[in-house]
């Protein structure tokens, strides 16, 4: 039998953070059958989305935006999906080693560091993705299903 604490750290494992992520994605994928008529509708939650400063704003992938509407979260959200099943494209400039750090130095603190980060975003991510596909509903007249 799985101890209650077990149980927790379970719920709170990337493993299944990640599959929460993409399986909401997948919802959301599946549910948004007219992807254009996300264009100009307003994010509901946009006090907590922050614009994206790093690489990956720079390379001119999508990135969250106070003013973005649901159709830019929307192919931002498979973006990220896509990259976690298949992986960053070689030459993107990520991953590569900076000169002059030495990788021994606080391995472990800088695996929980970066674990708890990407655990906070995915749920962040999660909870967008789910907000959409309940939103697409409500626009499309079935928020009940």
């Amino acid at each position: 039998m799985m101890h209650p604490s077990e149980s927790c750290n379970h719920r709170k494992s990337l493993f299944n953070t990640m599959n929460r992520f993409i399986g909401a994605v997948n919802n959301m994928d599946q549910t948004v059958m007219v992807p254009s008529l996300l264009r100009d509708v307003p994010l509901d939650d946009v006090g907590d989305v922050k614009t994206v400063t790093d690489d990956t704003a720079s390379n001119g992938s999508a990135c969250f935006q106070q003013d973005a509407d649901m159709y830019s979260s929307y192919v931002l959200l498979k973006s990220i999906r896509s990259v976690m099943e298949w992986g960053v494209l070689q030459g993107d400039g990520r991953g590569k080693e900076r000169v002059g750090e030495s990788e021994d130095d606080d391995l472990e603190k800088q695996f929980h560091f970066h674990l708890n980060g990407l655990h906070a975003v995915l749920s962040k991510l999660t909870r967008k993705a789910n907000t959409l596909t309940n939103r697409y509903k409500e626009e499309i007249g079935c928020g009940n299903l």
